[in-house]
């Protein structure tokens, strides 16, 4: 009989099982439950960007296309960041498509860290950083934000966990789960504290365009950030395009080079027909994006204003489509609130430890819902503080 223990990646035993998952496992069980959990936008795909992939599939555009993606779509690419914030990459040289931005982030990952090497991740953030530190042999270092800071990563943290060691700080705003952004201020006091350094920062901009009230600003729109900075992006978040698998990551051309030969080897290239699909949304897309951002915005000053009435207090979330309020006053831990608010009231909602140590006392709450769903969600959370 074979002794599976002894043949198993240590890496990967090592890992533990995402804390998200086991609630949508139960959610799928209850007919009448309400999810405010999975982070995915509750628009389909607009129309013009769904009818651009189903025409490539007529005209048989089904072929592998360019490891790097295609020309076309690179070029697209390289024009949206101009136009929308004023960041030059060659598409030739300095830019890969990838399978979604969580490729992006594991191909920048793998890239750069060798064994030993340190990843600064601050948390609460996307639940992949750390796990993909491991599997390279690199060492996560987290930093807890915290909510007197708007869960903004300071620069007194980031000085703090510097090592000769460090080699890559995970910048993931606007964040998820909280919702927190950077802004221009608040990256030039980082990079005061990166200059002089040889440390990288990946910077997560997956939900650039959904931040409310002002403009993103990347760190590699900062004075000398640029060569040090990997970009990544993608169409899941900002044009309702999950399922269609496509994102990119921009980078120095040096470091570009060697992720390209890790996406060769493991994915060959992105789906073709999410490709033509990906053009078509970066040409003609502005306006999908502002309506979806309006429609957000809408529902986060809704909740946000049903929170506090609840006597939940909840920093305002300024990006991304999640709220994060504090459950402390239940006293129960996040943890216990979310499994009874699940399985007692049929709504599901996130702890926020599933994001780091540093979300206990929180939830996650995603608004990627409709207001009715969300009206009825609070209103079931009301009836359940009641019970606590």
């Amino acid at each position: 009989m074979m002794d599976y223990s002894s043949l198993l990646s240590e890496a990967a035993v090592s890992l533990k099982p995402s804390g998200i998952r086991k609630f949508f496992d139960i959610l799928a069980e209850k007919k009448d439950a309400i999810s405010l959990g999975i982070g995915e936008p509750d628009f389909i795909t607009p129309w013009h960007i769904r009818d651009a992939g189903i025409y490539s599939l007529e005209k048989g555009f089904t072929k592998y296309s360019s490891n790097a993606g295609m020309t076309e779509l690179r070029q697209e690419v390289s024009k949206y960041l101009n136009r929308r914030f004023e960041l030059k990459y060659d598409p030739l040289n300095q830019m890969l498509i990838t399978v979604g931005g969580s490729e992006a982030i594991d191909l920048a990952i793998r890239a750069t860290v060798n064994p030993g090497d340190e990843v600064i991740i601050p948390v609460p953030s996307f639940v992949c950083y750390g796990p993909i530190t491991t599997m390279a042999h690199g060492v996560p270092v987290y930093v807890e934000t915290k909510a007197e800071n708007e869960f903004r990563l300071t620069p007194e943290e980031l000085k703090a966990v510097i090592t000769p060691k460090t080699k890559l700080l995970v910048l993931p705003f606007p964040n998820n789960p909280t919702g927190a952004i950077m802004e221009r201020e608040h990256l030039e006091a980082l990079a005061e504290v990166l200059r002089g350094t040889n440390i990288l920062v990946l910077s997560d901009e997956i939900y650039a365009e959904l931040s409310y009230g002002r403009k993103h600003v990347s760190m590699a729109n900062i004075p000398d950030m640029y060569e040090r900075t990997i970009l990544v992006n993608g169409f899941s978040k900002c044009y309702a395009m999950t399922g269609w698998r496509m994102g990119y990551v921009c980078a120095h051309a040096d470091i570009v080079a060697q992720m390209y030969k890790i996406h060769q080897y493991c994915l060959m290239c992105a789906p073709t027909v999410s490709q033509y699909a990906a053009i078509e949304a970066l040409r003609n897309g502005d306006a999908d994006i502002a309506m979806m951002r309006g429609e957000y915005d809408r529902r986060r000053k809704y909740l946000l204003e049903g929170l506090r009435e609840l006597g939940l207090s909840c920093f305002e979330p300024r990006g991304a489509f999640y709220a994060f309020p504090s459950i402390q006053s239940t006293g129960l831990s996040s943890e216990e609130f979310c499994e009874r608010f699940l399985m007692e009231k049929s709504v599901a909602v996130i702890p926020g430890t599933a994001f780091g140590k540093g979300g206990e006392g929180f939830v996650r709450i995603c608004y990627a819902s409709s207001i009715e769903r969300i009206t009825e969600a609070l209103s079931r959370m009301r009836e359940f503080l009641k019970t606590i």
